[in-house]
Parts: structure tokens; C-alpha cells; sequence
């Protein structure tokens, strides 16, 4: 029965992000409660510090888990302290994420870890590295829960920009594409927010661009090379082989609707056959 956990996570991280990096989220939490209420020890969110010291090896999606809110305590504190928008920013997160009281409590531990002036940044972001392998869907997933957390706090400060961008090169995201994650979650944000004001016939294409990652100015053939990469990329069998649970193909499916919709509205602005 060890699956339940991982099926509804999934399913309830899709269901409050409509995005599969949110159920890739929820499934890593629901394979958590899977592994506690199987083993019956509550010693999941070991230290860094106490891991490095030769600790038992921490779980995948404990690491994941961990890592995710330490970062954003220590991305937070980064320009000298941390904000009211800051703390709610990550709060909200873990209320999107149906965390209950023991994951909130430490999530929040592990968000002030993060925030102390001994925290490890390095050597945190290695471990995740190490632990996800060659799991770049992983990874991309942990950089889009920085990022919006960081833009939600407070719009991303450019001490938060200089540490987000050396993680993301650490984890092996090329400058480009962490400005492209940039550009789609922000026109996301401004799509949720702009329902006062003069409607503008740009935004969603705006959105469809960014989207597919790729600016607007690029040619018809570009458009088309980026939207075959990204199905590519985001095949729900393709993720499933790399290791994604099979209750979330379903998920995956999504994902590669949201980048058919996107291209389909441009390739109808710009009148390509």
C-alpha cells in the first residue's frame, strides 16, 4: 500500500499548481508519508552538517524536501533579512503543497536553517545534486520552487538573482534556459494578477512564447524547433522511464497540452501551415 501517497500528493500538487513540476512536488511529499508510516521513525530531515558527519544516508525526496526550504530561507535572507512577503511567500507554498502540521513543521525548520549565517549553501546543493543523479526533471522542478518563491517575495533581489543563478548553473541549467523559467513564471504571475485594467490582446501570446521558451522574435522554424524539444522533453512516457511514478503520466499529459496550446496559438497569430 505503499503507493497511496505518492498517487494523491500528485494528484493534489497538480490539482492546487495545474503544472506537472507541482505534482512532481507532491509525489516527492507523498513518498515521504509512504516511507514514514512504513518504517515508524520520524528521523527523515537530518541536518547537512550531521549527513556530512556520516550520518545514514537521507532519502531522494528527503533531500529534495529539505533542501527546497533551506534554500529558500538562505535566498531569502540574502540581501539582510527577511521580509513579511518573504515568509508568506514560502508559507503559501507550503500551504499549495497541503503540507500537513508535521511536513509544515519541518518545512519551517528547515527554512530557518536555511536563514543562519553557518548554512552550508554549497555543500546542500551538492547533495541534491548527487542524490538526483541525472534526474534534470528533478532538478528543473527544484529551480521553478525557487523561483517562485523568490519572485513572490520579493520580485527576485539581485543578491537572491546571484545565488539562484549559480545553483542553477551548479545543477547543470544553462543561463538561457533558468531566463526562459524566469520569463514563464513571471508571465504566469502577471496572467493570475492582470484581471483589473484594459485587457491586452499580447498577454496570452506573451505567455505562449514564454511558454515554449523562446522569444518572439525568433523564426517560424525556431518556433517549431522548440516546440518539438519540449514535447520531447516532456513525453509522459520519456518521464516515466527516467523515473517518474507512473500515477503521474496523466500529469505529464498535461504538461505537453499546455505546450500544444501554446504553440497552436502562435502558429495561428503568425499564420503558419
Amino acid at each position: 500500500m505503499a503507493w497511496k501517497g505518492k498517487f494523491f500528493g500528485a494528484l493534489i500538487g497538480f490539482l492546487v499548481t495545474r503544472n506537472v513540476w507541482g505534482a512532481i512536488m507532491g509525489a516527492l511529499i507523498g513518498h515521504m508519508y509512504d516511507q514514514s508510516t512504513g518504517s515508524g521513525h520520524a528521523g527523515g530531515y537530518a541536518s547537512t552538517a550531521a549527513r556530512a558527519a556520516g550520518g545514514p544516508r537521507a532519502s531522494k525526496s528527503d533531500v529534495f524536501f529539505r533542501t527546497t526550504f533551506e534554500l529558500m530561507g538562505h535566498v531569502a535572507k540574502s540581501d539582510g533579512r527577511v521580509t513579511e512577503a518573504e515568509i508568506d511567500a514560502a508559507r503559501r507554498l507550503m500551504q499549495e503543497l497541503r503540507l500537513g502540521p508535521n511536513e509544515i513543521g519541518a518545512a519551517i525548520a528547515c527554512f530557518r536553517t536555511g536563514k543562519s549565517s553557518n548554512y552550508d549553501a554549497g555543500t546542500s546543493i551538492e547533495v541534491l545534486r548527487e542524490a538526483c543523479a541525472m534526474r534534470h526533471d528533478l532538478l528543473r522542478a527544484f529551480m521553478e520552487l525557487q523561483l517562485r518563491a523568490a519572485l513572490a517575495g520579493n520580485g527576485m533581489s539581485p543578491p537572491a538573482r546571484t545565488i539562484l543563478t549559480r545553483v542553477a548553473e551548479r545543477l547543470g541549467m544553462s543561463g538561457l534556459e533558468f531566463a526562459h523559467m524566469e520569463a514563464a513564471l513571471r508571465a504566469r504571475r502577471q496572467g493570475r494578477s492582470g484581471q483589473s485594467g484594459r485587457p491586452s490582446t499580447d498577454k496570452p501570446l506573451a505567455a505562449s512564447y514564454a511558454e515554449l521558451e523562446v522569444n518572439a522574435g525568433v523564426s517560424d522554424p525556431e518556433v517549431i524547433k522548440a516546440y518539438r524539444r519540449l514535447m520531447s522533453r516532456h513525453h509522459p512516457d520519456k518521464l516515466v522511464a527516467n523515473g517518474l511514478p507512473e500515477s503521474m503520466a496523466q500529469v505529464a499529459k498535461e504538461k505537453t497540452q499546455r505546450i500544444q496550446e501554446a504553440y497552436e496559438a502562435i502558429r495561428l497569430a503568425r499564420g503558419m501551415r
